[in-house]
């Protein structure tokens, strides 16, 4: 075999194929990640008390993010499923029309990120109820003797002692978002018109369906490399806030 040097890398880095992946997989990073960890602090907060009701609805909303990705992607396809689906079905019983989800380029997008973030919502929420339940009962009442509102309280106390808890699932939730795979492969394929085409699918199409290692290899490395860029810049901007008890 030829050494090509970095032949691939400029290649892909030339291609419109990576450019659109790039441009799909930051749009879905930057939506889905902010929405999954408010919506998960804000479930933490009516879930952190220990009663028996509340430890089912933990145990409910935890079940998707232990559940086989394969069969949760396959049943909201047919939820979201133009003729059929149970979407289609509630807004035909409105007057109307269906709305074809996974076939439009501008709403499939959409429907990922949905799956994606009920998905991990689960995990998300118990992480933060374990940083919640980790902050003193003093702080509270103190701010209650001083008259403090509770959005004065969740601003001033709650928020920034979970922002450990929140860093540590930033991370987590951008390394897992930029390796989103199954939930496209198979509600999607990427499609339609690559509306939905992650860099994962885009590594796996080139190496595994067209076999092109030395492309899947290049992109592959350019995935870990902006990756590691974005935990630095994370770790610059956002890691020196974050304050650790005795810290």
């Amino acid at each position: 075999m030829p050494f090509v040097g970095l032949e691939n890398y400029r290649y892909l880095l030339e291609g419109e194929e990576f450019r659109n992946s790039l441009y799909i997989t930051l749009v879905f990073v930057v939506i889905s990640v902010p929405v999954r960890l408010a919506l998960a602090l804000l479930l933490a907060n009516f879930l952190v008390n220990e009663t028996k009701l509340v430890r089912f609805l933990r145990g409910a909303y935890f079940l998707p993010s232990v559940t086989s990705t394969v069969a949760i992607s396959v049943i909201w396809s047919w939820i979201f499923a133009t003729d059929f689906g149970l979407v289609n079905s509630i807004l035909s019983t409105f007057g109307l029309e269906k709305v074809t989800w996974l076939q439009s380029p501008m709403l499939a997008l959409w429907v990922v990120i949905i799956v994606n973030t009920w998905k991990q919502l689960g995990y998300d929420m118990v992480i933060y109820v374990a940083g919640l339940q980790a902050i003193p009962n003093e702080l509270y009442e103190a701010s209650q003797v001083d008259g403090g509102k509770k959005w004065h309280v969740f601003r001033r106390v709650t928020f920034p002692l979970v922002m450990p808890t929140t860093y540590f699932l930033l991370i987590i939730s951008v390394v897992e978002s930029f390796q989103i795979f199954t939930i496209v492969n198979v509600m999607t394929n990427g499609g339609p018109a690559f509306a939905t085409d992650m860099l994962v699918n885009l590594l796996y199409r080139t190496g595994f369906v067209l076999f092109d290692i030395g492309q899947g290899s290049a992109l592959a490395v350019i995935l870990f490399v902006i990756l590691l860029v974005l935990a630095v810049v994370k770790s610059k901007l956002i890691g020196k806030k974050v304050h650790y008890e005795g810290s």
